[in-house]
């Protein structure tokens, strides 16, 4: 009975641990396939203004630099923008090694627990 709720509970943490995995790779393919659709917000980063509250407190240099540091940054995020699709395959393989990794993890601590019962066990037999 105790060898089945170790790994009942392995079994469960298993489940608990891929399906994690899986949502969190479908999000980021998601985003990353549906990036490339942004392609046009990169050209209103220049038009970004500080907040009114925010620019009485900052000096008058840092407030007109920030609009044009934005608007040079623009062709930078453009480019993102636009080969972040082709990461989403890179995203999937790297999902694969670290649900291994894990499973790998969980599957080594349902036979610790297996063998922590097992000593377990004969120490109380013994008794």
């Amino acid at each position: 009975m105790s060898y089945a709720l170790v790994w009942s509970v392995t079994v469960v943490l298993l489940a608990l641990w891929s399906f994690t995995v899986w949502a969190l790779n479908a999000v980021s393919v998601w985003t990353l396939s549906h990036a490339g659709d942004l392609g046009g917000a990169a050209s209103g980063v220049g038009a970004l203004r500080l907040p009114e509250w925010l620019a009485i407190w900052v000096p008058q240099e840092i407030v007109q630099a920030v609009p044009a540091m934005l608007a040079d940054l623009a062709p930078f995020v453009q480019a993102v923008l636009e080969t972040a699709p082709v990461l989403a395959g890179g995203v999937t393989v790297l999902a694969w090694v670290i649900w291994t990794l894990g499973s790998l993890m969980l599957i080594g601590a349902g036979v610790a627990g297996h063998l922590g019962m097992a000593v377990w066990r004969r120490r109380v037999v013994a008794a």
